[in-house]
């Protein structure tokens, strides 16, 4: 039976949704994405499309707390930009929730949120885009601040700046960084901030052309996250990878020549995610190339492993699609298979897992209904042995697939329950025209569906076109 969670919310009023009172706890946890310190990891999902009162697509975060029995717990919120001590005003299409972003930006001990409203309107710019931190706290995520906003020479009307954010310690000083991109501007910001949203120092990353996506982690193993934004290029139309890795000794102090990029021609995407697959102490780099023309005509994912130079140009990667040995399904047109990837431990065998979306997936005479598939790590790399795939008509999934659901729009691993193994959350952001997300927990033998729950962009007191699900933070 369908498990519907209810959260109370007031998006019509634009107020923080009223949360219990909830016993203080001796100190933050510090983990990138607890939001109240209790030591449980939270979740934020973005509905870029939800109306606030009369502004139609203003956009609002739902922000879910973790708890020994998953999510939701005893607390959770509705936050748009017409929340007490959010800067802005929610205003129709600002798309704010279009990207998410965790980590202790002000070095307190509690994660705080970076919120992309990639087309807020600035003075009479249209669509320019920007950026809101959401400040974590005992009581969890309340007030906000802006990150500095570039000039009007730098953004372009209906650029989409905050369509991308990402956050990690890039420069190895163990305070967290944020970069922000969007078409033609991307920015590097160092921490710490300030609780006024000012960092230690901003630059713009000059280097990098059209992009809307980033993926940060450690693929060189020295603590030091690099940051990787998959390129639109006129002659790659499946995308040119490149990243940054730190390497200081620029000239002038320059924040931004600290950096050296690092091209990987062979390498294609869009998106991506990182974590280490085979155990070896390095991030591995997995890249979803859903459209481009190398992949199949379903899509596929490919995997380059991290080493202590970072993954080697010359590396023969892990390629998967559903033609690959052992994986469900077919390839099939527009399937879309790795539109969406996120990596993390589901079993707590300390190699890492891989979840892929293929939202175009169709489920029976269901169009586009979506699927995920689960492959998992190993020492040798990924594997497809034991490769598991769910849809809304897999036993124990809340719900039933249907034509243009988008199952598997996004998807993301996180530890919710403090078992030690992560669990999966599924955005399907068309689900009844607002969108909804899915719950499964991890464990030794995989994911369960048993206890599955789900949640609708009604549920969660949402109005409009909502796109729930549309993103989670990482």
């Amino acid at each position: 039976m369908k498990r519907t969670l209810v959260i109370a919310a007031a998006l019509a009023t634009g107020v923080l949704t009223a949360l219990p009172t909830t016993p203080a706890v001796a100190a933050p946890s510090g983990l990138a994405s607890d939001f109240n310190g209790d030591g449980y990891r939270d979740l934020a999902i973005g509905a870029m499309g939800a109306d606030v009162g009369s502004a139609h697509g203003a956009g609002a975060v739902v922000v879910l707390y973790g708890s020994a029995s998953g999510v939701p717990g005893t607390k959770k919120a509705v936050i748009t930009q017409n929340s007490t001590g959010v800067p802005g005003t929610a205003e129709s299409d600002d798309r704010f929730g279009a990207s998410l972003a965790a980590g202790d930006l002000n070095a307190d001990g509690y994660a705080d949120l970076v919120v992309g409203s990639e087309f807020e309107s600035i003075g009479t710019r249209q669509g320019v885009g920007s950026v809101t931190v959401l400040w974590g706290g005992s009581a969890g995520l309340s007030g906000g601040s802006g990150l500095p906003q570039p000039s009007a020479e730098d953004t372009a009307e209906w650029g989409g700046y905050g369509r991308g954010v990402a956050t990690g310690d890039f420069d190895g000083d163990g305070k967290t960084d944020v970069t922000v991109t969007g078409q033609t501007y991307t920015a590097l910001f160092r921490g710490p901030f300030t609780r006024t949203g000012t960092p230690l120092n901003h630059t713009r990353v000059g280097e990098v052309g059209t992009t809307y996506e980033v993926i940060a982690g450690d693929l060189t193993g020295d603590a030091k996250a690099e940051r990787v934004y998959p390129l639109a290029h006129d002659g790659d139309p499946g995308g040119d990878i490149q990243y940054f890795r730190h390497d200081p000794g620029g000239w002038d102090n320059h924040p931004e020549s600290d950096y050296a990029m690092v091209g990987l021609p062979n390498a294609d995407g869009a998106l991506g995610a990182t974590g280490d697959i085979n155990g070896d102490g390095y991030g591995d780099l997995v890249l979803g190339d859903y459209a481009g023309p190398a992949s199949p005509k379903g899509g596929q994912i490919t995997v380059w492993y991290g080493g202590p130079n970072g993954p080697d140009p010359q590396q023969t990667p892990t390629v998967v699609h559903q033609d690959t040995a052992g994986v469900p399904g077919a390839d099939e047109e527009a399937d879309l298979f790795g539109s969406a990837v996120d990596v993390g431990d589901i079993n707590g065998d300390q190699y890492a897992d891989v979840v892929v979306g293929a939202w175009g997936e169709d489920i029976g005479s269901a169009r586009d209904a979506g699927s995920v598939t689960v492959l998992f790590g190993s020492a040798t790399g990924l594997r497809t042995t034991g490769a598991k795939s769910y849809s809304q008509n897999t036993t124990g999934v809340p719900g039933t697939a249907e034509s243009h659901d988008a199952f598997g729009m996004s998807v993301r691993l996180l530890d919710l329950d403090k078992t030690g193994k992560a669990d999966l959350v599924i955005g399907a952001g068309y689900e009844n025209q607002n969108g909804s997300v899915t719950y499964l927990r991890g464990t030794a033998s995989g994911l369960t569906t048993t206890g599955a729950t789900s949640l609708t962009a009604a549920g969660a007191g949402l109005k409009g076109n909502a796109t729930f699900g549309w993103d989670f933070a990482k």
